[in-house]
């Protein structure tokens, strides 16, 4: 019990004077929402912005009555720009960290403060929640598999860091990293995108172990089809981002 206490009051440290944003992008989850938001109200300091993206369920009002602030997108933007919606707002509201947390139930809260704990102690401006640094146990369709193994071999080469999860969505950033993305967020499939972009700013990237569950609601739009597509087109922004500039706000 003295632990958990002691836990608690580290936590409660960090966080003090620290303002701390997650950012759920969420297209049809009315029936994952309710869950995801009620664990991460645990966390005192905390605050939830939904990013409505487009939805034709009751999404919005689930989310509203769950206890998020919640910005509803006139239609359907894609997760890029659902969650560069949820920087612009960290950004206009002065948030020191904030954190993606994807609406399907998958990312456990209860990581929250492993994944930002060293932005907060300025040891990385972004901190990625990975399933594979350590065994978990999660299970990864062959497909989805077969392009993660892909995307962390080039990623991993073109950052000059290993990278074993890029394509995780549960991730925090520091308040740098939330003003560089305001004006450079990757619009389509983002998530490896963002790691390139970040290195070749002069950004800092860390992995953690997380776990992670299996969705518990709904479908996931990427099919072994969209695999496909997804891991081409992803790899062609990859290079194509090797020859561009971007500006480091600092």
């Amino acid at each position: 019990m003295q632990n958990g206490n002691n836990i608690l009051l580290n936590q409660n440290k960090l966080l003090q004077d620290r303002k701390v944003l997650v950012i759920i992008p969420a297209f049809n989850e009315e029936k994952n929402l309710p869950g995801i938001i009620g664990r991460l109200r645990e966390f005192a300091g905390i605050d939830i912005i939904v990013i409505n993206d487009g939805s034709e369920d009751a999404t919005p009002a689930v989310a509203r009555e769950a206890g998020a602030n919640v910005i509803d997108l006139p239609f359907n933007l894609g997760i890029g720009g659902a969650v560069q919606t949820g920087y612009l707002y960290a950004h206009k509201n002065n948030y020191d960290v904030a954190i993606q947390v994807d609406a399907d139930g998958q990312h456990n809260p209860e990581d929250l403060m492993q994944i930002i704990e060293p932005v907060l102690r300025g040891e990385a401006d972004m901190v990625l929640g990975s399933r594979y640094v350590a065994e978990t146990g999660y299970k990864t369709p062959l497909f989805r598999k077969m392009g993660m193994v892909v995307f962390s071999t080039v990623v991993s080469l073109i950052n000059r860091q290993p990278l074993k999860d890029t394509t995780s969505g549960y991730r925090a950033v520091s308040k740098r990293v939330i003003k560089f993305f305001v004006n450079n967020y990757p619009t389509d499939y983002p998530e490896v995108e963002a790691l390139v972009l970040l290195k070749k700013s002069g950004f800092t990237i860390k992995e953690v172990p997380v776990t992670m569950a299996p969705r518990e609601y709904g479908r996931s739009s990427i099919t072994p089809v969209r695999s496909v597509y997804y891991m081409i087109k992803v790899l062609l922004a990859l290079f194509m981002n090797l020859l561009r500039t971007h500006k480091r706000e600092v």
